[in-house]
């Protein structure tokens, strides 16, 4: 048995807690390995002038961690799940998805209020196009602004006046102990719906190595597996990016995978909504791409594909 194992990680205080969370949990069934961490900078830390979809879209959290894990300089990379691509580098693979924490994006504004009580034409920071979409589309007079930095930089921002409101997402907020019931606002997923795999980490590692896969297999959540990997299907066969504003939420009831799934004009005046339901991930995955492009889904990818 190896006694040491690398962990490759991004830099900011989110990604090191989440990183230490999933150390801890390993640590407890691997006693005798020392876990160390190797901090990586990617282009999404570096990049902080412009919009994600922008400078490269998905991956732009993971192609220099992924390149140390292919390279062998790291046995495990801590991603959270809604930035990772669809496919993954030959050779790479999903080892687990532990327990997910809480999917859902949250307001936050300078005065408290919520979606409903913001003035007319408020300005809210975000640098999501399917937050900006769905924003839109149920308050078309809201001024979206461009919000980038970790989690205290855009709190800080928010408390200095430079935005009326800002949206996050629930999951890092609570992993970093800043979640306030009474100054946040949760967002109902039928009013925002999440990004494939938000509030779920992904821990990515070589598909030959034995000894890590089968102590990845300590941490792993069949059920939150489920209902995540059925959001990644749909984004496969969307081929979905940062370029496009699209949503995908999975639930389990009783062994069943109920997905909503979403995909919008960046404006947010069109909007078109799907929901599939079975017991095979990649089956409701197709499904739901099937009911987008029913109801007209190939005409708004080529539209956005336009635009950007």
């Amino acid at each position: 048995m190896r006694t040491t194992v690398t962990v490759g990680t991004r830099r900011s205080k989110l990604a090191m807690t989440q990183t230490n969370h999933v150390i801890g949990a390993l640590q407890a069934s691997y006693p005798t390995v020392t876990f160390e961490v190797k901090v990586i900078v990617t282009k999404g830390d570096v990049r902080l002038d412009q919009a994600l979809a922008k400078i490269g879209g998905k991956g732009l959290f993971i192609k220099e961690i992924e390149s140390a894990l292919i390279n062998g300089e790291i046995d495990i990379a801590v991603h959270s799940m809604k930035d990772m691509p669809a496919e993954l580098p030959t050779g790479l693979m999903i080892g687990a998805i532990p327990k997910r924490e809480d999917a859902r994006d949250v307001l936050i504004s300078s005065t408290g209020a919520s979606l409903e009580q913001l003035p007319s034409k408020a300005v809210i920071g975000t640098s999501s196009l399917r937050r900006q979409a769905q924003l839109l589309a149920v308050r078309p007079d809201l001024q979206i602004k461009l919000l980038r930095g970790n989690v205290d930089t855009r709190l800080q921002k928010c408390r200095d006046g430079e935005y009326d409101a800002i949206i996050l997402a629930a999951a890092g907020l609570k992993r970093l102990g800043l979640y306030n019931e009474t100054e946040m606002w949760p967002l109902p997923t039928n009013l925002c719906l999440p990004a494939v795999g938000q509030g779920a980490l992904a821990i990515e590692c070589r598909r030959e190595d034995d000894f890590v896969r089968e102590m990845l297999a300590s941490v792993h959540e069949v059920d939150t597996a489920k209902t995540v990997l059925a959001e990644r299907a749909f984004l496969n066969e969307m081929d979905g990016s940062c370029h496009m504003p699209i949503g995908g939420y999975a639930t389990l009831v009783h062994d069943t995978i109920k997905l909503e799934t979403l995909l919008a004009a960046t404006d947010g005046q069109t909007v078109i909504r799907g929901k599939s339901s079975g017991s095979d991930s990649q089956v409701v995955g197709q499904q739901a791409k099937k009911q987008l492009f029913e109801q007209g889904a190939a005409a708004m990818i080529a539209a956005l594909n336009i635009t950007d």
